[in-house]
């Protein structure tokens, strides 16, 4: 194993720096312009564009000093979401950042910027930094000084170029699998979109619009109550944390915070049959829609497809299509439009959040079950190359994630490998 000298952040950055937000807060986003990188969008090697900021030239003026720049690092300073930390994409250039994100811009003639995401990314570092956040006064937080003084190992800069590639290459795997997901979920519900939203489904042509409590629908169609189409609406509960005996078992258990308009293939936690049978969790099977019911932020009324089997939380709503007027795939590509319903009647509850009642009784359209079954039929394909797209990226995730530890300590040997890194070397002069 590797003994590399340790060198701290700021001996090797040219700038370590957090932003602010422009006076008003998100009322004074806009709906495009420069972009403004919050905490919500820094994950672990990836960058989350859903709940993206945008603010004008002038405000980016204000926040000058907090440029972002290709190959910086983006590295969340405070809450539950402290230490992540991921490259920042090119393609969201120009932008500026928050003051809950601060950016780590490397000296590239000192150190390799990627080499030093996977340092502060691998499971030693990664532990270290959340023990500094969580050490000080402020709670869970990581001041500039921590983060200047923050120490990684510095092996020869070719060799740190030859773990960015091998790391990198898993990441841009990930990423192209990505991007092939969005457009295949893009593809099914533009489909939802023009059969079911816009009425031009195959044979339109010869139906006429009817009126119907919903406005003008076509003829033949119905408005009726979403528990109608369901086989079973219900919510979950949460096993006592406090009674080991219940978690850490082989059962899937999810969380109201792990919905986000996606499909899920995994959990964050697992429960034993002991803790089923102790709880009010229920099983909600493989294909079924879940909705966050409540939740901090922006989670309530988001809306997921499981493919995985798995028992839900309190805060979690399961539905369960009919199979006949409805299928998993239409109830799903219905209920994620309506994340804006879904917050509104919730907002408008006595308990402030969507309960199995509310959504039992949401008037939706009902097309004919034929059509239905024509939708789910041609989009059914796309869904299951997404789920086995998602499984490949989870491979991807944990391989990388092993070797990862052993490149960053030196017990993979990279030095005499003959990796093309790209980059002519030009180290620092003494």
């Amino acid at each position: 194993m590797k003994q590399w000298a340790q060198v701290k952040l700021k001996d090797i950055a040219t700038k370590i720096g957090s932003g602010a937000t422009p006076a008003g807060g998100e009322k004074a986003y806009k709906t495009e312009g420069i972009s403004l990188i919050r905490s919500l969008n820094v994950y672990d090697f990836g960058f989350e564009r859903e709940g993206l900021a945008f603010i004008d030239e002038q405000q980016a003026a204000q926040l000058d000093n907090v440029q972002v720049a290709s190959r910086d690092i983006l590295l969340n300073i405070t809450g539950a979401s402290v230490a992540r930390c991921c490259m920042v994409p090119d393609s969201l250039l120009p932008a500026r950042v928050n003051q809950h994100v601060a950016l780590v811009r490397i000296d590239p003639a000192k150190a390799d910027p990627y080499y030093v995401l996977s340092c502060i990314n691998s499971p030693r570092y990664k532990a270290e930094l959340m023990s500094i956040a969580q050490g000080g006064a402020t709670r869970e937080a990581l001041t500039k000084s921590k983060i200047e003084t923050f120490e990684i190992p510095l092996p020869p800069l070719l060799t740190q170029r030859k773990i960015a590639v091998v790391l990198s290459a898993y990441d841009d795997l990930i990423e192209n699998n990505t991007r092939r997901i969005a457009i295949l979920e893009e593809m099914a519900q533009a489909i939802y979109r023009e059969w079911f939203v816009n009425f031009r489904f195959p044979g339109h042509e010869k139906v006429k619009l009817t009126n119907s409590p919903l406005g003008k629908i076509p003829e033949g169609w119905k408005v009726a109550r979403l528990e109608t189409i369901c086989e079973r609406i219900t919510s979950g509960g949460t096993p006592r944390t406090s009674t080991d005996e219940y978690w850490g078992g082989d059962i899937p258990w999810l969380s109201s915070g792990e919905t986000g308009n996606t499909f899920i293939i995994e959990t964050d936690k697992t429960i034993t049959q002991e803790g089923v049978s102790n709880s009010s969790t229920r099983f909600a099977r493989s294909g079924c829609t879940v909705i966050a019911s409540a939740g901090q932020g922006k989670t309530r009324g988001q809306t997921s497809m499981l493919r995985l089997d798995c028992y839900i939380n309190q805060s979690t709503i399961a539905l369960t299509a009919d199979g006949k007027k409805a299928t998993d795939n239409f109830l799903f590509f219905d209920l994620m439009r309506r994340y804006n319903q879904f917050r509104q009647i919730s907002d408008g509850s006595s308990r402030g959040s969507l309960t199995t009642k509310l959504l039992a009784d949401l008037e939706v359209i009902v097309p004919p079950a034929d059509l239905v079954q024509q939708f789910d039929a041609l989009v059914a394909p796309a869904v299951k190359n997404i789920e086995v797209i998602l499984r490949k990226n989870k491979n991807l995730r944990t391989t990388r994630d092993l070797l990862l530890p052993k490149l960053i300590s030196g017990q993979l040997d990279v030095e005499e490998l003959d990796i093309e890194t790209g980059e002519p070397l030009v180290e620092a002069e003494a």
